[in-house]
Parts: C-alpha cells; structure tokens; sequence
C-alpha cells in the first residue's frame, strides 16, 4: 500500500480535474470537481489549490479544460480563447513562477489539438512526483550533513507536502522522508497567519504520517529557537530568483533572520520550475497582496474595529545571503552559488 505522502493530490477524471479542497481540511476531506476554466481560477484565487507546484499543475490542467470546451478534436478553431483562458490562468497568482511556467508549457501543445494538451499536463503530473522524490533525497543528505548524529528538532512554516504538489512534497516532503529514517523527535508547525496553512494542513499531513509534532504561532518561532528547541528550519519557495532570492509564504524572512541569529541552518527545498532565471534578484519579484478581510476577520467573525484597513502581502522576499542552503532536484545549492 502506498504512502499517503505518494498519493497524487490532482488528478484528471471524466474531462475534469477533481482535487482535494483544501479550504475544508483539516476537519473535512472533501472532494472538488473543477469542470471549467473558471472553476480552475476559482480553486487557485481561493486556496482551495494552492502550494506552487499544485496550482502550476492545476493551470496545467485547466489549459486542457480549455482546449477541449474551444477546439474539439477535428476543428481548426477556438485557440485564441484557449489563449485568452490561458492568460487568466497565469494571473491567478502572480507569486508563484511555477503557474505561468506550467501554463506555458501546456499550452505548447494546443497546435496539436487538446488531447496533446492533456497529455502535457498529466505528464507534468509524473514529474513531479518524480522530481521530488529527487529533491527530497537531495534534501535529505543536505539537512544530515548540517545536522549529524542526532535526532532532529525541525521546524517549518506553511504547507509543502503532497498537498501543495502532485504527491511526496517539498520541505515537508524532506521532514517526511528524514522521520521514516528515525531521524525526527520532533516538528514544530507554524500556524502561518493568516490563512492557518500549518497549522491546519501541516499538522494534518504530520498526523496523517504518525510524526510527532506541535502547532506554534508564528512569533513563537524566534523563542523556540532561543531555547534550543530547533535544528534545522525547512522551508519550500514560490519564486527563487537568479542569484538565489526565494519568494515564499509571508513570515518566511523573519524566520530566516531569527535562524541566522542563532546559528540553525536554514534549507530552502524547491523544484527548478520555481526558479525564475530572468528576475535578478528579490526587489523584481511582484508579491501578491490578498484582501483585507483575511487579517480583520476569522471564520466570518469580525476580529478588528469595523473599517479596520490592513497590511496583506501574501509572500515575503529572504535573500540569499541569510539561507544555508537551497535544493533542488538536481541537487544542493549554496547561495554563494546561486548567481554562478
């Protein structure tokens, strides 16, 4: 029986993609059946898809949904508006490389009708799985090699597991793979304001694995480390910059300056398709602002003074002076590398 890391989070079935809404987990494993472009942007603007490698794949995807509702196998028509779907699909999210890269990709195919589109996209699907099984074991050695001879004390911040990628995952994945080795005493989760990501799907994934683990909230992240209750911070990435910036969740720089305070490697664990070569450094990546009510309210519940305006920034830019290390499938690469 396979691993619940390995089980593929998208999939494609009966000319729709059908997913995991992660909106409704931790308490509901609920299926969505995405049947339409619209669907699909929906999903991704929503979080009910999200993680970098996740909603590439599912723009992947949703470029199919197109080719099959605008050039039907024998028609010469319709492929400007699977162009036009195809642009607000990459502007779902405007952080993450990885969307518009699988988004591109996919629709490389539509010349040669909307089966080779969905034959692209769920190929990109093995690959993935592929690919981090290759970035995890390179991740793997990374972490033993800054941390010998102990079991680890990990922490993590949002959600890079399965959840966020066709199956195994990232820097989740990495904390996965190390526990099955006996490597693990403990993680600790950040709860990731404002959206819970860790707390409501990290710790899910974790549970699901049988690690051990707690949920902190985000700030307790710097005292956790001050009182030696971490080793290592793992972390996944959206956007990782020519010379080594990386773009990830927001809370994500304040965790990196606390770690180099205090001497805890910090890994960067991400694919080649979330690094975006043609951007020099982090002041050029666009940092996604989401909507006030995320931070002024929980559940639909007032949480601040009615008319209260807040700072959103979904992401946050470390630069890659202050991180150990980033990996990739194709191996480990040390930020004094990065620009090389």
């Amino acid at each position: 029986m396979s691993k619940p890391s390995d089980q593929p989070s998208l999939r494609w079935e009966d000319n729709a993609i059908v997913t995991l809404d992660q909106r409704a987990l931790p308490h509901e494993r609920r299926l969505l059946r995405l049947d339409t472009v619209d669907d699909v942007v929906t999903a991704i603007t929503t979080l009910a898809v999200r993680g970098a490698p996740s909603i590439g794949l599912a723009g992947a995807l949703g470029v199919a949904l197109s080719a099959y509702a605008h050039c039907p196998p024998g028609t010469g028509g319709g492929q400007q508006a699977v162009h036009a779907d195809a642009r607000r699909l990459a502007a779902a999210r405007p952080t993450a490389v990885n969307l518009a890269w699988a988004v591109d990709r996919a629709l490389g195919r539509l010349a040669d009708g909307p089966d080779a589109v969905l034959a692209e996209a769920t190929a990109m699907i093995d690959e993935d799985r592929a690919v981090n099984r290759q970035m995890v074991a390179h991740a793997v050695q990374a972490v033993l090699d800054r941390c010998p001879q102990r079991s680890l004390r990990l922490l993590t911040h949002c959600n890079t597991g399965r959840l966020a990628t066709a199956a195994v995952g990232t820097a989740l994945g990495t904390i996965l793979a190390l526990a099955d080795a006996g490597k693990v005493t403990e993680v600790l989760v950040d709860e990731t304001r404002p959206l819970l990501q860790g707390a409501r799907l990290t710790a899910w994934e974790l549970a699901e694995a049988g690690v051990p683990h707690r949920v902190c909230v985000d700030s307790a992240a710097a005292a956790a480390m001050s009182q030696g209750l971490v080793d290592c911070v793992l972390v996944g990435a959206d956007r990782i910059t020519a010379r080594g910036d990386v773009a990830n969740k927001i809370g994500t720089y304040a965790l990196v300056i606390a770690a180099a305070h205090h001497g805890i490697p910090f890994i960067v664990v991400a694919p080649e398709s979330s690094w975006d070569r043609s951007l020099v450094d982090g002041r050029d990546i666009v940092i996604e602002e989401r909507a006030a009510d995320e931070v002024t309210s929980y559940a639909e519940i007032l949480t601040t003074p009615r008319g209260t305006r807040a700072y959103n920034p979904a992401f946050d830019v470390t630069p890659a002076s202050l991180i150990t290390a980033i990996v990739s499938e194709h191996g480990v690469h040390h930020a004094s590398e990065a620009r090389a």
